[in-house]
Protein backbone atom coordinates (compact mmCIF):
# COMPACT_ATOMS: atom_id res chain seq x y z
CA UNK A 1 0.00 0.00 0.00
CA UNK A 2 1.38 3.48 -0.90
CA UNK A 3 1.75 6.63 1.17
CA UNK A 4 -1.23 8.17 -1.46
CA UNK A 5 -3.48 5.41 -0.13
CA UNK A 6 -2.82 5.69 3.48
CA UNK A 7 -3.23 9.43 2.96
CA UNK A 8 -7.22 8.88 1.56
CA UNK A 9 -8.19 6.43 3.88
CA UNK A 10 -7.03 9.04 7.00
CA UNK A 11 -9.46 11.75 4.91
CA UNK A 12 -12.15 9.64 3.79
CA UNK A 13 -12.81 8.76 7.51
CA UNK A 14 -13.11 12.67 8.33
CA UNK A 15 -14.96 13.28 5.40
CA UNK A 16 -17.98 11.48 5.95
CA UNK A 17 -20.31 14.54 6.25
CA UNK A 18 -21.51 17.39 4.78
CA UNK A 19 -19.31 20.23 5.60
CA UNK A 20 -19.43 24.01 5.67
CA UNK A 21 -17.07 26.55 7.80
CA UNK A 22 -18.21 27.71 10.87
CA UNK A 23 -17.55 28.52 14.17
CA UNK A 24 -21.15 27.39 15.92
CA UNK A 25 -21.22 24.56 18.51
CA UNK A 26 -23.27 21.78 19.55
CA UNK A 27 -23.91 22.24 23.01
CA UNK A 28 -24.31 18.40 23.78
CA UNK A 29 -20.81 18.58 22.56
CA UNK A 30 -19.22 21.01 24.35
CA UNK A 31 -16.90 18.84 27.09
CA UNK A 32 -15.79 16.09 23.86
CA UNK A 33 -12.40 16.52 25.45
CA UNK A 34 -13.25 15.24 28.85
CA UNK A 35 -14.78 12.09 26.80
CA UNK A 36 -13.16 8.85 27.68
CA UNK A 37 -10.60 7.09 24.88
CA UNK A 38 -12.68 3.80 23.53
CA UNK A 39 -9.38 2.58 21.66
CA UNK A 40 -6.02 4.21 20.08
CA UNK A 41 -4.95 2.87 16.84
CA UNK A 42 -1.38 3.82 14.91
CA UNK A 43 -1.10 4.16 11.16
CA UNK A 44 2.01 3.37 9.34
CA UNK A 45 3.13 2.12 6.16
CA UNK A 46 6.41 0.34 5.13
CA UNK A 47 8.60 2.34 7.77
CA UNK A 48 6.92 5.45 7.98
CA UNK A 49 4.36 6.17 10.87
CA UNK A 50 1.91 8.36 8.78
CA UNK A 51 -0.71 9.05 12.29
CA UNK A 52 -1.54 7.87 15.83
CA UNK A 53 -5.80 8.25 15.93
CA UNK A 54 -7.69 7.54 19.05
CA UNK A 55 -11.64 7.13 19.44
CA UNK A 56 -13.45 9.04 22.14
CA UNK A 57 -16.81 8.57 23.56
CA UNK A 58 -18.58 10.04 26.45
CA UNK A 59 -19.09 6.66 28.31
CA UNK A 60 -15.56 5.23 26.68
CA UNK A 61 -17.63 2.49 24.99
CA UNK A 62 -18.51 2.26 20.79
CA UNK A 63 -21.72 0.85 20.16
CA UNK A 64 -21.70 -0.95 16.97
CA UNK A 65 -24.78 -1.56 14.92
CA UNK A 66 -25.89 -0.74 11.22
CA UNK A 67 -25.52 2.99 12.01
CA UNK A 68 -21.83 3.93 12.07
CA UNK A 69 -22.00 6.74 14.10
CA UNK A 70 -25.02 5.82 16.87
CA UNK A 71 -23.58 8.25 19.62
CA UNK A 72 -21.29 10.64 19.85
CA UNK A 73 -17.60 10.05 19.27
CA UNK A 74 -15.01 11.94 18.14
CA UNK A 75 -12.11 10.74 16.52
CA UNK A 76 -8.69 12.41 17.19
CA UNK A 77 -5.69 12.16 14.74
CA UNK A 78 -1.99 13.23 15.42
CA UNK A 79 0.00 13.34 12.42
CA UNK A 80 3.46 12.22 12.09
CA UNK A 81 4.46 13.65 8.43
CA UNK A 82 3.80 16.09 6.64
CA UNK A 83 0.80 15.62 4.59
CA UNK A 84 -0.85 18.26 1.89
CA UNK A 85 -4.25 19.24 1.97
CA UNK A 86 -4.64 18.06 -1.48
CA UNK A 87 -3.32 14.36 -0.56
CA UNK A 88 -5.20 14.42 2.35
CA UNK A 89 -8.77 14.68 -0.07
CA UNK A 90 -7.41 12.68 -2.75
CA UNK A 91 -6.29 9.99 0.25
CA UNK A 92 -10.32 10.41 1.30
CA UNK A 93 -11.69 9.94 -2.29
CA UNK A 94 -9.41 6.96 -2.67
CA UNK A 95 -10.82 5.29 0.28
CA UNK A 96 -14.66 6.37 -0.45
CA UNK A 97 -13.62 5.09 -3.46
CA UNK A 98 -12.96 1.27 -2.27
CA UNK A 99 -16.06 1.35 -0.23
CA UNK A 100 -18.13 1.59 -3.23
CA UNK A 101 -19.37 5.54 -2.43
CA UNK A 102 -21.06 6.39 -6.10
CA UNK A 103 -18.93 9.44 -7.79
CA UNK A 104 -21.67 11.62 -7.75
CA UNK A 105 -21.45 11.43 -3.84
CA UNK A 106 -17.60 11.76 -3.61
CA UNK A 107 -17.45 14.61 -5.60
CA UNK A 108 -20.39 16.43 -3.24
CA UNK A 109 -18.59 15.24 -0.52
CA UNK A 110 -15.30 16.44 -0.83
CA UNK A 111 -16.55 19.94 -2.36
CA UNK A 112 -17.71 20.14 1.13
CA UNK A 113 -13.99 19.35 2.37
CA UNK A 114 -12.21 21.49 0.59
CA UNK A 115 -12.38 24.60 2.06
CA UNK A 116 -11.83 22.75 5.73
CA UNK A 117 -8.73 20.26 5.39
CA UNK A 118 -5.53 21.78 6.18
CA UNK A 119 -2.17 20.65 5.36
CA UNK A 120 -0.77 19.17 8.32
CA UNK A 121 2.48 18.76 9.75
CA UNK A 122 3.94 16.68 12.41
CA UNK A 123 2.62 16.97 15.72
CA UNK A 124 -0.45 18.36 14.48
CA UNK A 125 -4.17 17.30 14.98
CA UNK A 126 -7.33 17.26 13.31
CA UNK A 127 -10.21 16.04 15.18
CA UNK A 128 -13.82 15.35 13.97
CA UNK A 129 -16.96 15.50 16.32
CA UNK A 130 -19.99 13.79 15.80
CA UNK A 131 -22.90 13.83 18.01
CA UNK A 132 -23.82 11.45 15.43
CA UNK A 133 -25.90 13.00 12.65
CA UNK A 134 -23.62 16.26 12.08
CA UNK A 135 -20.36 17.32 13.50
CA UNK A 136 -17.27 19.54 13.63
CA UNK A 137 -13.78 19.58 12.48
CA UNK A 138 -11.33 20.88 14.38
CA UNK A 139 -7.17 21.55 13.88
CA UNK A 140 -4.64 21.92 16.58
CA UNK A 141 -1.37 23.51 14.44
CA UNK A 142 2.24 23.87 16.09
CA UNK A 143 0.72 27.31 18.03
CA UNK A 144 -1.00 24.36 20.11
CA UNK A 145 -4.27 26.44 19.83
CA UNK A 146 -7.47 24.56 18.69
CA UNK A 147 -9.16 25.99 16.44
CA UNK A 148 -13.02 24.78 14.40
CA UNK A 149 -12.38 24.51 11.02
CA UNK A 150 -15.71 23.36 9.49
CA UNK A 151 -19.16 21.54 10.19
CA UNK A 152 -20.70 19.63 8.72
CA UNK A 153 -24.59 19.12 8.31
CA UNK A 154 -25.11 15.93 6.27
CA UNK A 155 -25.78 12.93 8.02
CA UNK A 156 -24.40 10.90 5.09
CA UNK A 157 -21.50 12.57 5.14
CA UNK A 158 -20.84 12.23 8.27
CA UNK A 159 -21.17 8.46 8.22
CA UNK A 160 -19.26 8.52 5.30
CA UNK A 161 -16.18 10.27 6.37
CA UNK A 162 -16.32 8.18 9.72
CA UNK A 163 -16.28 5.06 7.63
CA UNK A 164 -13.52 5.19 6.80
CA UNK A 165 -11.96 4.35 10.09
CA UNK A 166 -15.42 2.88 12.09
CA UNK A 167 -17.54 1.24 8.98
CA UNK A 168 -17.51 -2.82 8.98
CA UNK A 169 -16.17 -2.22 4.87
CA UNK A 170 -13.36 0.12 6.35
CA UNK A 171 -9.68 -0.94 4.48
CA UNK A 172 -8.12 -0.88 7.95
CA UNK A 173 -10.10 -3.44 9.48
CA UNK A 174 -6.71 -4.02 12.57
CA UNK A 175 -6.85 -0.33 12.98
CA UNK A 176 -11.23 -0.14 13.30
CA UNK A 177 -10.62 -3.06 15.54
CA UNK A 178 -8.43 -1.30 17.70
CA UNK A 179 -10.02 2.26 17.54
CA UNK A 180 -13.52 0.62 18.42
CA UNK A 181 -11.67 -1.27 21.62
CA UNK A 182 -11.94 -4.78 20.38
CA UNK A 183 -8.77 -5.37 21.21
CA UNK A 184 -8.95 -4.53 25.05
Amino acid sequence: MNLKKLLAAFIASLLSTGVAATSDRPANLENWGHWQVVGEAQLSWLFFDIYRSELLAPSGTYSQSDDVTPHPVALRIRYQRDISREQLLEATLDQWQKMGVDRPTRSSWIAQLYDIFPSVAPGEQLIYVTDGESGQFYFQGGNDVLKQVGRVDDEALNDGFLSIWLGRNSQYPKLRAQLIGMNK
